[in-house]
């Protein structure tokens, strides 16, 4: 009787229960890029071919980042990476192509997390500071009845309506 049920799903390849593959940010294909010409190409060539870059340099303009990730979801939700491209595109003062640069997820660099949080004077409140600290601030008087504060017609206070 099981047999009988997943018979069916057979003919589906496995594609019954995995997920489609995602792609984020800007996908460059080595046809597009062959498509530019060092020295001839613009700016406006390469945004006319292959859109807009996904970032430009920090401290650059005539950098351009094309980034692209192909992820698949896999085990508890995580995404998997499949594939990852980017394209840097480097550009002269008079906006003419002068190099382009293919980078793969074998030219990334491990990225180590500093496991410490940065100290912030003032917001080390003691269980008595925090419990006590507003006492004596609020006031639900002062918000139905303006005429009882004395500010009536404030900046803060605009007083009748």
């Amino acid at each position: 009787m099981l047999a009988a049920a997943l018979v069916p799903l057979a003919g589906c390849g496995g594609q019954f229960w995995s997920f489609p593959e995602q792609v984020r940010g800007n996908q460059v294909d080595d046809e597009q890029i062959s498509q530019l010409v060092i020295g001839t190409s613009t700016r406006q060539d390469a945004t006319a071919l292959i859109g807009s870059p996904t970032v430009k340099a920090a401290f650059d303009d005539n950098t351009w980042i094309y980034a692209s990730e192909v992820t698949r979801p896999v085990i508890a939700g995580t995404n998997g990476v499949e594939s990852q491209h980017v394209y840097v595109l480097s550009f002269d003062a008079k906006g003419v192509l002068t190099g382009i640069k293919k980078r793969t997820q074998d030219d990334s660099l491990p990225v180590n997390v500093v496991e410490r949080t940065t100290p912030s004077p003032g917001t080390e409140a003691s269980i008595m500071q925090q419990l006590l600290g507003n006492i004596g601030r609020y006031n639900p008087g002062a918000l139905a009845n303006p005429a009882t504060t004395g500010q009536q017609g404030s900046a803060t206070n605009p007083g009748n309506f």
